[in-house]
This record gives C-alpha cells, structure tokens and sequence, in this order.
C-alpha cells in the first residue's frame, strides 16, 4: 500500500520560486504547489513504504535552501 503525505512548507521571503523549481525535482513528489495562508508551499509526497517519507522529508525537502519550517500531514485514509 502506497503511502502518503502534505508538506506544508513556510519559505524565506522572495525563495518561494527557487523553492518550487528544487522540490518539483525531487523523486517522490507527486504535486508541489505555491498557496495562499500560513504555508507558501504544499507539496505531496507518495512513497511505497511509509518510512520513506520521513527519510525524504528530514534528507531531501529540509536539505533545499530557502525553506524555513515544514509540517508534515500523514494521509491515514
């Protein structure tokens, strides 16, 4: 069973772009789009095991420059 996540992530001012175009790079994200509200970036993530995700999340998403805080949502339906 495929696993799956929202990345709501709060960016650097002025990153948002950069931020986009590096986590639309990553393998695992299934949509990363620019909101409005208290998050700049909601990416989904899907993962065939659901310790990936926190392996992306903590090694890849955090590793991209110009993100601030991420929260991270574990679909359970």
């Amino acid at each position: 069973m495929e696993a799956k996540a929202y990345v709501l992530i709060e960016a650097e001012s002025g990153r948002i772009a950069d931020v986009l175009a590096a986590l639309r790079a990553l393998a695992g994200m299934t949509a990363v789009d620019a909101v409005t509200g208290p998050y700049d970036i909601i990416a989904t993530v899907q993962t065939p095991d659901p310790r990936n995700i926190g392996r992306l999340v903590m090694n890849e998403i955090h590793s991209v420059e110009g993100i601030k805080r991420t929260v991270t949502c574990m679909v359970i339906g």
